[in-house]
């Protein structure tokens, strides 16, 4: 096993529970239910936003119940750090968005800046609506805080991880939403 292997298994040990499966699964079909009146019908472009999103994108899919087409990027400014630095694309969507209704999905709205930037992007293709959805928002004021449309849940200002979100890479998988423990 590797060191860092070793530390994301301690951590998780440690770790306190924010948020357990069934409320998370609670908040996702609340999420569902405000889309799919808000865009039930339209021509959405569901857009999942790479590595972290994928969860979240995946869970709201199996709970939509209208045509939809799938997309995905892959902006990050964390490449499975703890801290972010300036935006990195790896890759673009590859359908055309002019004209379509836009649904980018994250995992966490935390200072707000990578998303930000998503958004921006998205706008220059001139969809019809753009909107973003998010599982967890971070009780704080920091950042830049773009709009969101939907949001599952509110977790503290503490490093968090599971449910798409990760620990230095890891925990991702992690069915619920924990915290590092206080040092």
């Amino acid at each position: 096993m590797s060191d860092l292997r070793d530390e994301a298994e301690r951590v998780m040990r440690e770790a306190d529970c924010i948020h357990d499966d069934v409320t998370v699964q609670r908040a996702l079909d609340d999420m569902a239910v405000c889309i799919e009146r808000d865009l039930g019908g339209r021509d959405v472009v569901m857009i999942c936003v790479m590595n972290g999103g994928l969860v979240t994108t995946a869970a709201l899919m199996s709970r939509l119940h209208f045509a939809l087409r799938v997309d995905y990027m892959h902006a990050t400014r964390y490449r499975e750090r703890t801290q972010g630095d300036e935006l990195h694309w790896r890759v673009e969507p590859s359908q055309d968005l002019a004209g379509r209704h836009l649904l980018v999905v994250d995992d966490i709205l935390d200072e707000g800046y990578t998303l930000d930037s998503i958004l921006s992007f998205c706008r220059r293709f001139e969809p019809a609506s753009l909107r973003a959805a998010v599982l967890v928002r971070k009780a704080h004021d920091r950042g830049v805080r773009p709009t969101v449309d939907y949001i599952g849940l509110t977790v503290p200002d503490r490093y968090v991880f599971g449910y798409g979100m990760d620990y230095k890479g890891y925990w991702r998988n992690a069915p619920g939403i924990f915290a590092v423990a206080d040092q």
